[in-house]
């Protein structure tokens, strides 16, 4: 293999020995999240997407979005093993947001997707306020394009149990985050909830500026040999095809309850079709999270069958251009 030339909106990026699984792709149906276009309506969840690994298969420049995986202040080394089991149709995770922190964040990660031509929001994560404050504060003012907080994250200000299930606690954070930056801010709800438009009223009605759902849901897996769990951390978060009912509902609920916040739907879409379930739930995108586990390119795949459906459904395009939703 040789030199390949990977041609960006922005700028030609050369990389040695790469394999461009997709030729460039002129998109014909761009969406708009809080202000901010993507040139189509998929994006990577952040969970899933590590640069340095997909930069081999294909040109991030052409996804809607990269949305990263999670930066915490310092570096954080996870949960212990086994981190992760397979379900019916899912998977299940305790990898515990290990990452090497928001400094690496800046000097590494994000230079070389912005150079790649990416659009990217950076993914915030913390156990406790002050830490969603420290990493917000060095995001402020960096070449991110969003920011994404991700409030299911157990917090240790609030007893062990995530922001994002506590509305008065959701609130409080926001009202901390909202001031240190005028970056478009996303709030990326846990579906662990009794009522998901309880806490998206609550990030709305103090700064939100779009929402994303679902996050993983809670499940676990027995040894049968043992009896014992799976996962070392007894629990872990479930997701894959099996969850894609459960963020459709979310979405559906939501864009009822809220019907001018901008939604990002995320959850079991490996497949045009099922990111056109999401728009037409009312989401103005989509993440593609745990596909990307079994097939890398799987973001890029989803958006260029999304692209072709779109071409027939012409109203629906119209209103994703328009920053406006099917519902």
């Amino acid at each position: 293999m040789g030199e390949v030339t990977m041609t960006t909106n922005k700028t030609d990026v050369k990389h040695t020995d790469h394999i461009n699984l997709y030729e460039a792709h002129e998109w014909k149906h761009p969406t708009q999240v809080a202000g901010v276009t993507w040139k189509n309506p998929v994006g990577t969840a952040s969970g899933t997407f590590q640069y340095a690994a997909v930069r081999w298969f294909y040109d991030v420049s052409q996804l809607g979005a990269v949305s990263t995986k999670g930066c915490s202040p310092v570096p954080w080394e996870g949960n212990p093993s086994p981190r992760t089991a397979e379900g019916p149709a899912s998977n299940i995770n305790a990898v515990g947001l290990q990452n090497p922190g928001v400094d690496h964040y800046l000097e590494d990660d994000l230079p070389k997707l912005k150079k790649a031509g990416a659009t990217v929001v950076a993914n915030v994560a913390g156990h406790c306020d002050d830490d969603y404050a420290a990493v917000v504060a060095k995001l402020a003012d960096s070449d991110a394009d969003m920011l994404e907080i991700n409030v299911s994250c157990p917090n240790v200000t609030h007893g062990g149990m995530s922001v994002g299930t506590d509305p008065v606690a959701l609130a409080k954070l926001m009202d901390r985050l909202r001031p240190m930056t005028d970056k478009p801010m996303i709030i990326k709800l846990t579906p662990n909830v009794t009522d998901i438009t309880v806490p998206a009223r609550a990030a709305v009605e103090h700064g939100a500026d779009a929402l994303s759902m679902i996050n993983t849901l809670l499940g676990m897996r027995i040894n049968i040999r043992t009896g014992e769990p799976i996962i070392a951390n007894t629990t872990g978060g479930v997701s894959g095809p099996a969850v894609l009912p459960m963020g459709l509902a979310a979405v559906y609920r939501t864009r009822t309850a809220l019907p001018d916040i901008p939604i990002i739907g995320i959850g079991g879409v490996d497949s045009g079709e099922k990111a056109l379930e999401y728009l037409y739930a009312g989401a103005n995108a989509v993440e593609v999270g745990a596909a990307a586990l079994f097939d890398p390119v799987a973001p890029l795949r989803v958006a260029r069958e999304l692209d072709d459906l779109l071409d027939d459904r012409p109203e629906l395009a119209a209103k994703l251009a328009a920053g406006e939703t099917w519902r």
